[in-house]
């Protein structure tokens, strides 16, 4: 834990937003607008800065995190003192003013018990998805910004078992991990020579070679999408989050993304991939209230027809309750008897 003198010299008058327990997040389009997210909903506070000021907090923040920003690498991601989350985007990526965004790790939520009290799953649905981890199915959880898909990452990591090796993939540091035997990989920009880079894809290829049990890439954004595939194609259980919308609008993204690794990646390779890698995909969602539940979970049942992946809903929130659909754990088990 970060000495509190230590940390208020870093947040400097942002001090009071990082410390109260209510805000979600921070964000600053302006010296005289700083907003933040409270219960999932935004407000305009009356604090002002100047231009001066708020440049001399995000240099330091820097600093202690690690990474740069200048007007070649005019976008930054990093993680400060407290385990939040910052991006900044500067002119003439922006059109006047910095943009500043800080996302709170607030650790609400990350293990089942708090969802189930907090109503984001229900209990049966956690039986469900702790007996879905003890067996090694692969998860893919999708969903909107803010919509909670890192948290509940957390929440079915806290169910992996001890004696499991775990190795986790993120551009920026964020999961927090209760494991004895939990090693965790970050990207790394390249230099002012543009030299040094270090992707996604990278790391999930050395992960390989550290001897995992189950690796856990925390947001597929780009073509490293293929590289997790072709892992959890090997056998070796694994997790990942994913911007989508829905279930189907997220097996869809993951059909689209790997075909960004290059022109020899053949559509018919990633579909039938896909099918037999994928298991479990788990949609979060957050509604005009600011709740934040787990909206859908389904299974991939391993039957595709040209590019249509098969899926079957297991458990759908309908405006008031979870209900249950066609998938269960049969499904996927005789879907590993068929594969194996």
């Amino acid at each position: 834990m970060i000495n509190k003198t230590v940390q208020s010299s870093v947040f400097g008058p942002l001090q009071d937003l990082i410390d109260d327990p209510q805000v979600e997040e921070i964000w600053i389009n302006s010296p005289s607008q700083i907003f933040v997210a409270r219960g999932g909903q935004s407000e305009l506070t009356n604090l002002i800065l100047t231009q001066e000021i708020i440049q001399d907090v995000i240099e330091r923040l820097l600093v202690w995190g690690g990474r740069r920003l200048d007007v070649s690498t005019p976008f930054v991601d990093a993680r400060l003192p407290d385990g939040s989350r910052l991006h900044v985007a500067i002119p003439e990526v922006t059109a006047n003013q910095w943009a500043i965004n800080i996302r709170k790790h607030l650790g609400k939520g990350n293990n089942f018990d708090d969802l189930v009290t907090l109503g984001s799953i229900s209990q049966e649905m956690a039986e469900f998805l702790k007996e879905s981890i003890y067996l090694g199915f692969n998860f893919l959880v999708s969903g909107g910004t803010q919509a909670g898909k890192t948290t509940f990452l957390s929440a079915l990591l806290s169910q992996v078992s001890a004696i499991e090796r775990v190795i986790t993939i993120e551009e920026v540091f964020e999961l927090k991990l209760n494991l004895p035997d939990w090693i965790a990989l970050q990207t790394r920009t390249a230099n002012l020579e543009g030299e040094g880079e270090i992707s996604l894809r990278r790391l999930i290829k050395e992960s390989l070679r550290m001897r995992p049990s189950r690796i856990i890439v925390g947001e597929v954004r780009e073509a490293e999408a293929l590289d997790l595939l072709v892992a959890l194609n090997s056998g070796l259980p694994g997790m990942a989050t994913l911007h989508a919308n829905s279930v189907r609008g997220a097996i869809n993204k993951l059909q689209l993304l790997p075909l960004l690794a290059g022109e020899n990646i053949a559509q018919k390779f990633i579909t039938p991939t896909i099918a037999s890698s994928i298991d479990l995909v788990i949609q979060c969602s957050i509604d005009a209230h600011g709740m934040r539940r787990v909206s859908e979970i389904s299974v991939v049942t391993g039957r595709c027809e040209d590019s249509v992946i098969e899926i079957e809903s297991v458990f759908k929130w309908n405006g008031k309750e979870h209900i249950k659909g066609l998938g269960n754990l049969d499904t996927l088990k005789s879907k590993r008897n068929r594969i194996n």
